[in-house]
């Protein structure tokens, strides 16, 4: 696993975890109408990129501008909205539409299946080797402590597929295929998983594979094609906004062992250095869902993400004063770092280059 940085002490965790909360709570006493009223754009924005994408499918010289707006309306959906309002981040609301409970995003992995594997399994369990099954996604070999077998040897490959199908590979990560295969896992444990896949499955593919090109008459074609290329902009997006903020070079992974007994301070350090930040602009952080500032979202996941570049330079100097690192840097240097591991941890052994920080220039630090 990659070797942490800095040991705290027990007083010193304390400490660090007592500064995190009072942060915490002095955002969530401060909610209110702007960060409704943020939202409610978000979602109206969504809402009119999606009819001005579909409507232009209906005018052939204008498919790739009716591409583009259908693509960032997926996005948008995927990221801002879909993803944050499934955090539970706008629940104090009381709005039906924004509720984590009642929610369903344009994705074909059941949104109740996606907030037990993302919200329970991946945010309690963050980095934990043999718990946290984001580690490679059950395809992928991410970390040098994970055994290596001659299958890896396609980590590359897998890495493009799961890219291009993004959204199919989230759906399946719960009826973790791969343990079935070793034996350790039962076909009869995904029959209720299976068929609420499958029943999403069908609702998205009639959308967007048939409805709506069938809408357009003698343009199915075209329009089939259109959506086809929207879920692929969206998936390929996600999935490098994700393994940017998850998988580059000094991002840290922990032992069970490691875990036991884990304080509040100690689950604060352990989110902080298992993540690493994108640097960028507002509407690029809009486009992200905000998950730019993946450090942010894993130490408050169910703060409205608008407020983490509010609170980024805090955080960032909590970690200065308490030498930790704070992972952050450019998209172009962030996705080479990750292809690098990609690559590097097909092969046996895979290095220990990824033990230690990365820097892109003069964006990324290690306080």
């Amino acid at each position: 696993m990659t070797t942490n940085p800095t040991t705290l002490t027990p007083e010193q965790l304390e400490a660090f975890g007592a500064e995190l909360d009072a942060i915490r709570q002095r955002i969530v006493a401060d909610l209110g109408e702007a960060d409704a009223t943020y939202i409610r754009k978000v979602v109206k924005r969504q809402r009119q990129l999606e009819v001005a994408g579909r409507a232009m499918f209906y005018l052939p010289p204008l498919w790739p501008l009716a591409v583009a707006s259908l693509s960032l309306s997926k996005i948008l959906d995927n990221m801002e909205i879909g993803h944050n309002v499934m955090h539970g981040q706008y629940d104090w609301m009381g709005d039906p539409g924004l509720s984590s409970r009642m929610y369903e995003w344009d994705n074909v992995c059941p949104s109740e299946q996606w907030k037990y594997s993302h919200n329970y399994i991946h945010h309690t369990y963050t980095n934990i080797l043999g718990k946290d099954r984001d580690i490679g996604y059950g395809i992928l070999r991410m970390d040098e402590d994970q055994p290596w077998h001659p299958y890896y040897l396609g980590n590359p490959l897998y890495a493009f597929l799961l890219m291009v199908f993004f959204e199919w590979g989230v759906a399946m990560h719960d009826l973790e295929v791969e343990n079935i295969v070793k034996g350790t896992r039962r076909m009869e444990e995904n029959r209720a998983l299976h068929a609420g896949i499958m029943r999403k499955v069908k609702r998205q593919a009639l959308k967007d594979y048939l409805l709506f090109p069938a809408l357009t008459g003698p343009l199915f074609p075209l329009t089939l094609a259109g959506n086809a290329t929207a879920n692929l902009v969206r998936n390929v997006w996600a999935f490098n906004i994700i393994f940017c903020g998850h998988f580059p070079a000094g991002v840290a992974t922990f032992s069970e062992e490691e875990c036991e007994d884990e304080s509040r301070g100690q689950w604060y350090y352990r989110q902080l250095l298992g993540s690493a930040n994108i640097t960028g602009g507002r509407l690029f952080h809009v486009l992200t869902g905000n998950l730019s500032h993946q450090i942010e979202h894993h130490l408050f996941p169910d703060l409205p993400a608008r407020r983490y570049p509010e609170i980024a330079p805090e955080i960032r100097d909590l970690c200065e004063r308490h030498d930790l690192p704070y992972n952050t840097g450019r998209l172009g240097g962030q996705l080479l770092s990750v292809a690098k591991k990609i690559c590097r941890l097909a092969l046996p052994g895979g290095g220990t280059a990824s033990r230690q920080p990365e820097q892109d220039g003069d964006e990324a630090v290690a306080a």
